[in-house]
């Protein structure tokens, strides 16, 4: 229960209540955490609700299951929330999917999982443990411009070659093997430049999103979700970067049947719209960020699947 309490679920209210919760419907929390959004979901439904819960983090199942397990209502699955479309358990439709994009604070503040480079901890990253190569086998082989390439395109370093010259030359003598070892390294190189941000910031992040290949598995959850989705189901997408976000955007906007036609290109056909904006891009409010720093970088955007041949309507921010 301690560590419930530490772990504030971010717009609450807000990512909730874009699901339109229906006490009969199926639902599907793609990121569960540590099930703050789960809670609320189930608190709506009756007897003949259904909550589908996916992580693909071992100890994030291991809660769901010690609190979730005999609710005959709940389901619990650990997998990526790519993967949701292959669950038997949505073949029948889906009324809602929320995704809390991004590393959980639970695993942030487990210094072991290597997330944060405010304390030394081995370098690992990898949200599912049990496989896929850590952020340091990563620097181990990558080659210089491999490293800079992901430091650049994930994290927006500018100083991406400079740290990816100085990751290969280091490593010859002493692997990276541990967080405040790379920190120390980009310190050095980087310098501190930005007041209030750890000069490894960008590269923390760039190295998280690589070992986890978030991004395909956001663009694959992203397809899933729509197929899976019922008629006026409900997408409700939490991101905490900017490369998210406009995924998100851009994967609504291009199923609401929008031409994004250019001057200087061909014409682009209209496709049939499949999703509609709900309102605009939401963001936490100072009282939320006073309580909750973390959730300063959130945005929120929520949208409704049409039915075959419907209209689209509304916007995007």
């Amino acid at each position: 229960m301690a560590e419930q309490l530490r772990h504030i679920p971010v717009m609450l209210g807000e990512a909730v209540e874009g699901l339109s919760v229906q006490s009969d419907g199926r639902y599907l929390d793609g990121t569960f955490g540590r099930g703050g959004h789960a809670r609320a979901v189930l608190s709506r439904l009756g007897p003949d609700g259904r909550l589908l819960l996916m992580d693909r983090d071992p100890t994030a199942i291991a809660a769901a299951q010690a609190e979730f397990a005999d609710d005959p209502r709940v389901s619990i699955r650990h997998a990526n929330f790519s993967t949701l479309g292959e669950w038997d358990e949505t073949a029948a439709g889906l009324d809602g999917v929320l995704l809390d994009l991004g590393v959980s604070s639970p695993q942030l503040d487990e210094v072991a999982r290597g997330f944060s480079f405010m304390a030394d901890a081995p370098l690992d990253m990898r949200m599912d443990t049990t496989q896929g190569e850590s952020a340091a086998d990563f620097l181990a082989h990558a080659d210089e411009r491999e490293i800079a390439d992901v430091l650049w395109t994930y994290g927006e370093e500018r100083h991406s070659r400079r740290i990816a010259r100085a990751i290969v030359e280091d490593r010859t003598t002493t692997p990276f093997t541990r967080t405040g070892q790379l920190a120390a390294l980009i310190e050095r190189v980087a310098g501190r430049r930005e007041p209030g941000k750890h000069p490894a910031t960008r590269s923390f992040q760039a190295l998280r999103i690589r070992v986890n290949g978030e991004l395909d598995a956001l663009q694959q959850g992203l397809n899933a979700a729509l197929e899976r989705l019922k008629p006026g189901g409900r997408l409700s997408v939490i991101s905490f970067h900017s490369l998210e976000d406009r995924a998100v955007k851009l994967f609504i906007r291009d199923h609401s049947g929008r031409v994004q036609n250019s001057r200087r290109g061909p014409p682009v056909l209209a496709v049939p719209a499949r999703l509609v904006a709900v309102g605009k891009a939401q963001f936490p409010s100072d009282a939320e960020i006073a309580v909750n720093p973390r959730s300063r970088s959130a945005v929120l955007r929520v949208a409704e699947k049409l039915a075959d041949q419907g209209q689209s309507q509304g916007g995007l921010a």
